[in-house]
């Protein structure tokens, strides 16, 4: 599942020269149901399993009440199972109801930045940047690759790739390389200011792009209604068969992320343009002062973006692969720095909980992570141990009721995606085993992961990317220095050297530009 091999290599459109919206009348359709009517059937369907639930859990209520007292009670019936419960409701009832648009071929495709940042990438960039040489797109593209003060190889692989691969017609690379490492918003920043075009596409060191993914990903942002200011891809495991903890995060992927992006695109807000593949107007990331210097920089700048009115859909077939952790103290660290930036985002976006629009029930929904993580670490775990050893007051049949639903919505969001996989030449695999993990345990281990990382957050603890320093302000680093692929021994700069003659961070190198073919 989720990370099936080509089993054709789509052909390309002609192209079509670059510039405006689609164009396209929309098919008709026989009936149609505005969104907000299906925002309520779903809130609908939400709220009777809530008043249902609450009905049948009274006896196991009274009970917990009488062993733990009832502010025990209500608090673990609360953030075990009639929130989640009410989460499993909604999302079902979106699914249900949730009839995507069609991408309209525009009469001409726009020019597209692509900006690849890399930190100690060498064994992966020049597989990300084949990718991008395969594309079909028909406009033109300018990719970026912005090393951030890589102490391995990635400059020397990253040029050899540029002058290897075989480049269409339109298409550009550049190699920029930072003295030192100045953290993912800071290059992201960088590689901004040197952008040429409006449309900027951001793009991870490791991640694989299916060859249709950029033409995918821009049709769709010209097909959805104005004020998209930007698009999420479709993000899935590339190594997913290499351990079990991939496994189950093929499944993750595949099931759970998916679902809650097709949910929160439906009703116009996506809550999190992921960098590892997402879409944006260069405007609307001027506007919002470009990425934060924070360790959860994409949910960030996709909070300040809907805080400004923008809406931001899913590319649901704009599929790119990466690499997701293979160890547990890699996946730890990685699921604490999601949780860290969204304390983040609500640390400089709270305000978007009374905005008034749709979206607004998913921001609430986030801010109540906080304490269902908890209740799930600090009641229902031990509430497990306590039923192995024959106590059901916690863990008991009626914590089971969120099951149904839950199966329910895995079952359709699989079906979704397999008709949407298949129909691109890839493969669904089976992963009976990682399906069962994901399903039993994989929340088990999510929970207090996640309470690690508000804790280290609340607390102001060190900010890190893995091995990546900390983002620090732009302005306390020396700039970019282009490297020119096309010289005979092409000169890598040192990251442990200052060099002289380097542009002016506020450059902006329009017009200096290494060709993709000579």
């Amino acid at each position: 599942m989720g990370d099936g091999g080509f089993s054709h290599l789509p052909g390309s459109d002609p192209a079509i020269g670059v510039g405006a919206r689609a164009q396209a009348r929309p098919r008709r359709r026989f009936f149609y149901v505005p969104v907000p009517v299906k925002y309520a059937f779903a809130l609908s369907l939400a709220v009777a399993w809530l008043g249902f639930s609450i009905w049948a859990s009274g006896r196991w209520l009274h009970d917990l009440a009488a062993w733990a007292g009832w502010a025990f009670a209500i608090i673990a019936t609360t953030f075990i199972a009639y929130i989640p419960g009410f989460m499993n409701a909604f999302m079902l009832g979106t699914l249900l109801t949730d009839r995507r648009p069609p991408r309209r071929p525009p009469a001409s495709y726009p020019p597209v930045t692509i900006l690849v940042a890399a930190y100690n990438e060498a064994s992966s960039i020049a597989d990300t940047l084949r990718s991008i040489s395969l594309q079909t797109y028909p406009g033109e593209i300018e990719i970026l690759v912005i090393n951030d003060g890589s102490t391995d190889e990635t400059s020397e692989v990253t040029t050899r790739a540029i002058r290897e691969l075989g480049w269409a017609s339109g298409h550009s690379a550049r190699l920029l390389v930072g003295i030192e490492n100045a953290g993912k918003a800071a290059v992201l920043n960088r590689g901004l200011a040197q952008a040429r075009h409006h449309l900027i596409v951001t793009v991870d060191g490791d991640c694989w792009l299916a060859p249709q993914a950029l033409q995918r990903l821009v049709e769709r942002f010209l097909s959805d209604p104005r004020g998209t200011e930007a698009v999420a891809g479709s993000v899935l495991a590339k190594n997913s068969r290499n351990t079990w903890l991939t496994r189950a995060q093929e499944c993750d992927y595949f099931h759970g992320i998916a679902a809650v992006k097709r949910m929160q695109s439906m009703y116009h807000g996506t809550l999190v343009a992921q960098g590892a593949f997402s879409l944006y107007r260069r405007e609307a990331l001027e506007r919002v002062g470009g990425w934060p210097d924070c360790v959860g920089e994409d949910i960030v700048v996709s909070w300040g973006l809907l805080k400004q009115g923008a809406r931001i859909g899913y590319a649901e077939d704009a599929l790119v692969f990466t690499n997701v952790p293979e160890r547990l103290g890699h996946f730890a660290s990685q699921r604490k720095r999601w949780s860290r930036g969204l304390i983040e985002a609500f640390q400089a976006h709270g305000s978007l909980l009374i905005h008034h629009r749709m979206t607004t029930l998913f921001i609430w929904w986030n801010l109540l992570f906080l304490p269902i993580d908890l209740a799930y670490t600090l009641i229902f775990i031990p509430g497990i141990v306590l039923a192995l050893l024959g106590n059901f007051q916690i863990a008991g049949p009626m914590t089971l009721l969120v099951l149904p639903l839950a199966v329910a919505w895995n079952l359709i969001i699989f079906a979704i995606q397999r008709r949407m996989f298949e129909a691109q030449g890839f493969r669904v695999r089976r992963n009976a085993g990682g399906f069962f993990f994901y399903a039993l345990a994989y929340s088990l281990l999510m929970h207090p992961v996640c309470v690690w990382g508000y804790i280290n957050e609340l607390l102001g603890l060190p900010k890190t990317w893995g091995r990546r320093a900390a983002s620090r302000p732009v302005e306390t680093y020396p700039s970019l220095i282009e490297v020119d692929a096309w010289q005979i021994t092409p000169e890598h700069p040192d990251p442990q050297h200052v060099f002289i003659g380097q542009a002016e961070p506020s450059a902006r190198a329009l017009d200096l530009e290494i060709p993709a073919a000579r």
